[in-house]
C-alpha cells in the first residue's frame, strides 16, 4: 500500500496560518533516554539500556544560561527524569532560583530500589507531578506499558497521595491519558470524569487534572504503527482531523526545547527526530539571547499533524474545547 505524503506546512498556507514562536515561558529539559520501562507509545525510544543522560557540566550550563531569564518554569522529562545521577542536584538548582519544577514521571520508578526517597524529596522541593497513566484498567496499562505496571503505578500514586498530592494545592498531581493504538483521544473532560470515579471508587486515589495526548506517528509508536500495517491509516486520520483552531495552544510556540547535550528544539517531538535549531550551524542553549526568541520561525514536519489533529495534544494535554 502506498503511504501518501502529506505536507504540513501546506496545510498551514491553505488556511493562511503560520507558527511562529512567542517569548518562552517554559523550558522544557530532556534530561536522556534512560529509563526503568520500554513503553510501546514511547516517542523517545526510552529503556533501561540507553546510556544517553544529561551530565553535571550540562545542567550547569543550562542553569547558568536560565538564571538571568524570567522563564517561570521548568519542566523536566526523559526518560524517566529520576533516573540521572544528578536529578536532585537539577531540581533542588531550579527551585532556588524560584522556579516552577514540573516532574514528568512515570510513576513505577518510585517503587524501584534506590528510589525509595524519591517521593519525599519531590514533595519536599514541591515539585509538579505530571504523571502517564494510559488508563485506570490494568489489561490496558499492562498492554502498552509492561506487565505489572497498572499494580506498580496504583501504589506510586498511593504513596504521592499520602504526601498530599492531589490533595494540597502545593502538589499539582496530573495524569496523562495516551490511547493504546492508532486512534485519537477521547474527549478530555469525560475521560478525567471517568479517571476520577473509577480510580477512587477503585484505589481511593485522587488527582487533579487529566490530561490527553495523542500518539506521535514516530520512533517506537512509528514502528509499532509500520509493523501492523496502521501508519498510512493512522496519518490520514491526523491530516484529516487537522484543527486550525490549535494553534495558539501549540506548546511549541511558548516551550523552549532543550535535549541531553544542550542542543535546541522547538519541541520534545522535533528533538527525537533531530530538527535542531541551526544558524547556520547546530545550536545549544547557551548559543542563545533568551530577549531574541519571540517570533522565530518553528520547524514543522507531517509529525505535526499529530498536536493539531481533533481537540489537539500538547505537554498540557487538549487545546480545544472537547
Amino acid at each position: 500500500m502506498h503511504t501518501p505524503v502529506h505536507n504540513f506546512a501546506l496545510s498551514l498556507q491553505n488556511h493562511g496560518l503560520e507558527l511562529k514562536r512567542t517569548p518562552p515561558s517554559v523550558l522544557q529539559i530532556n534530561t536522556g533516554k534512560l529509563c526503568n520501562l520500554t513503553c510501546s507509545h514511547c516517542h523517545v525510544n526510552a529503556g533501561p539500556a540507553r546510556r544517553e543522560i544529561i551530565t553535571r557540566d550540562t545542567i550547569d550550563r543550562i542553569l547558568g544560561w536560565l538564571a538571568p531569564t524570567a522563564i517561570p518554569t521548568a519542566d523536566l522529562t526523559g526518560g524517566a527524569p529520576e533516573m540521572i545521577p544528578d536529578f536532585k542536584y537539577l531540581v533542588g538548582s531550579l527551585r532556588s532560583q524560584g522556579r516552577r519544577v514540573i516532574d514528568r514521571c512515570n510513576l513505577t520508578i518510585l517503587n524501584e530500589p534506590g528510589y525509595g526517597d524519591m517521593a519525599a524529596f519531590l514533595a519536599a522541593q514541591r515539585v509538579e507531578i505530571v504523571a502517564s497513566m494510559p488508563c485506570y484498567s490494568a489489561e490496558n496499562v499492562n498492554a502498552q506499558r509492561g506487565d505489572g505496571v497498572f499494580d506498580g503505578s496504583i501504589l506510586a500514586l498511593k504513596k504521592l497521595n499520602a504526601l498530599g498530592y492531589g490533595t494540597d494545592p502545593s502538589l499539582p498531581l496530573d495524569l496523562v491519558y495516551n490511547p493504546a493504538g492508532a486512534q485519537l483521544p477521547g474527549p478530555q473532560a469525560a475521560l478525567e470524569a471517568d479517571y476520577k470515579r473509577e480510580l477512587k471508587e477503585h484505589f481511593g486515589i485522587t488527582f487533579n487534572r487529566l490530561y490527553t495526548i495523542t500518539n506521535m506517528p514516530i520512533a517506537r509508536f512509528a514502528s509499532w504503527l509500520r509493523n501492523n500495517g496502521k501508519y498510512p491509516e493512522y496519518m490520514e486520520l491526523l491530516r484529516q482531523s487537522f484543527n486550525p483552531a490549535t494553534l495558539d495552544g501549540l506548546m511549541c510556540r511558548n516551550t523552549l526545547s532543550t535535549g541531553w547535550r544542550g542542543e535546541v528544539y522547538d519541541c520534545d517531538f522535533n528533538q527525537q527526530l533531530g530538527l535542531q535549531w541551526r544558524e547556520p550551524g547546530p545550536l545549544f542553549i547557551w548559543d542563545l539571547d533568551p530577549e531574541k526568541l519571540g517570533g522565530r520561525e518553528i520547524a514543522t514536519g507531517d509529525h505535526c499533524y499529530g498536536c493539531t489533529a481533533g481537540a489537539g495534544s500538547s505537554c498540557g494535554g487538549a487545546l480545544t474545547q472537547d
